[in-house]
């Protein structure tokens, strides 16, 4: 199986981006190219609610890219910004408009141009397997029922289309689980398929750097994902492909249809063996976690290995989006029931595994949030008492970590000790070979240290008192970590 996934994804630092609640700019509205600004809009920093727009822009976001870069940042997931009547733009209405709330098309233009200025890829959510009532072939259908020359864009079922009616049990057409604002496309339909392609080529061509497929599995159509990689692909050779999914997902990882997937395997397992117990599931139960498991060193292991050695192909793997939190999810430091320990050594975990590293914005200043919508919380640009600056500090240096080791960046892994809460695995690439390890017990535990190699991480990130024996026994304290490499060469690639 011949499996080539675009080699930069390797070298990338994602940071995911909720446009209404990142950044907003107060001036530039209503001139030089943007539209007026909107008013109504909430507080920034308000309580999220399901409907409200708190005013979050692209060219706000232009404004932070110094403080991406400060931080390590080298490419952005940008959930939707097409036009849309939702704070999330999930329901798209035009997938050639920028929403004109975030600045439209020619502040994305700028955005485009100021980001890769900086050497930092943007990627763009692509909602395809549905769109919204306000779409203009279903509101056509909405104006004239069966006689619209667009009935077989959606999967309807009788007539009149009751897209608005609150009392029925559920809408007489198919519609992403139900919910009548979400019009399921048709993909048997040709046009319907030429018309999603043309869009993940325009804007490819536009010159983003690829695509995030939101629910991808629900176009249950390998046919159809299979020319989307071929004609994205034909546009741009390095535009890279992710697909949200959720569970193991070998059907699409065959090298014919996406890179990689949202690595939330990784995540369940960071969760179950960092925090363990004292995880606060309140609001995993009934979204895409699940409950979690516990999970010991051996257990961890063993998903760790799978993740690496098991499942994919390993462009596939070094190319997978590892997460510890998204949009989709209640806050990280939420999850860990704000153990902030427990916090850091997954951040650590993150930076140290195979795959492109993504950080949800705000996780790295310890912002909080339960389900959607708490998790889209506005990014506290006004108030840094709510920051913390020592959380981001720790993250920009693991990043730097990252950054200045190829091996873990683009090397194999490998597992060499697992018993209790102790986990050491190692990373290998060209001549260069580190090594990290986790103790997430409360106690200490002796370990063997590799000869000749040097500490990677500063003394302050560590618990105090650690040290090498004469006889080259190593005490991890408890609830640390230690990184350690034989050949710190930053001039590899």
């Amino acid at each position: 199986m011949h499996v080539t996934t675009p080699d930069w994804v390797k070298d990338a630092i994602f940071y995911q981006i909720f446009p209404d609640r990142f950044a907003h700019r107060q001036t530039a509205f209503g001139s030089n190219g943007y539209p007026g600004k909107v008013t109504n809009l909430q507080p920034w920093g308000a309580k999220p609610t399901p409907r409200g727009f708190q005013g979050g822009d692209l060219p706000g976001i232009i404004d932070k890219l110094d403080y991406l870069t400060d931080l390590g940042i080298n490419a952005i997931y940008l959930n939707p910004i097409f036009a849309s009547g939702s704070n999330h733009r999930y329901h798209t209405h035009d997938y050639y408009q920028v929403d004109p709330i975030l600045g439209g098309n020619h502040a994305f233009r700028e955005l485009l141009d100021a980001a890769h200025q900086r050497r930092i890829r943007v990627v763009l959510d692509g909602v395809f397997n549905h769109a919204s009532r306000g779409f203009f072939q279903f509101n056509h259908l909405l104006e004239c029922g069966a006689e619209s020359p667009f009935i077989d864009w959606f999967h309807v079922h009788e007539w009149p289309l009751n897209a608005y009616d609150r009392d029925a049990p559920k809408p007489n057409y198919d519609a992403w689980w139900n919910i009548p604002a979400l019009p399921e496309f048709n993909t048997d339909t040709q046009a319907v398929r030429e018309f999603l392609w043309d869009v993940a080529v325009y804007w490819v061509e536009q010159g983003i750097d690829g695509w995030r497929l939101d629910v991808p599995d629900e176009i249950d159509d390998d046919s159809f994902w299979q020319e989307f990689r071929r004609r994205v692909k034909a546009a741009n050779p390095d535009a890279y492909i992710v697909g949200e999914l959720w569970r193991e997902a070998k059907r699409w990882l065959q090298g014919d249809q996406f890179d990689a997937q949202m690595n939330y395997l990784f995540t369940r397992a960071a969760f179950g063996y960092f925090v363990g117990k004292n995880m606060n599931q309140a609001d995993t139960a009934d979204m895409g976690y699940g409950l979690m498991p516990t999970l010991n060193a051996r257990k961890f292991a063993a998903a760790l290995n799978r993740i690496h050695n098991k499942l994919y192909h390993p462009e596939i793997v070094q190319a997978q989006l590892t997460m510890l939190g998204s949009h989709d999810t209640p806050r990280l430091l939420t999850i860990a029931n704000h153990d902030k320990t427990a916090v850091r050594l997954m951040f650590l975990c993150q930076m140290t595994v195979a795959g492109a590293p993504n950080i949800y914005y705000g996780d790295e200043i310890g912002l909080v949030g339960g389900k959607d919508p708490d998790c889209r919380r506005a990014f506290p640009w006004h108030d840094k008492s709510l920051w913390d600056e020592e959380l981001r500090a720790d993250v920009q240096r693991y990043i730097r970590l990252r950054q200045e080791l190829p091996a873990l960046r683009r090397g194999d892994f490998q597992i060499l000790y697992a018993k209790g809460q102790v986990v050491v695995y190692q990373r290998q690439y060209q001549q260069q070979t580190v090594i990290v390890a986790f103790n997430t017990a409360d106690t200490p535990h002796a370990i063997t240290g590799p000869a000749g190699f040097t500490s990677q991480l500063p003394e302050q990130l560590v618990s105090p008192g650690e040290s090498f024996a004469a006889n080259g026994v190593y005490w991890l304290n408890g609830r640390s970590a230690r990184v350690w490499a034989n050949q710190p060469d930053t001039s590899q690639k």
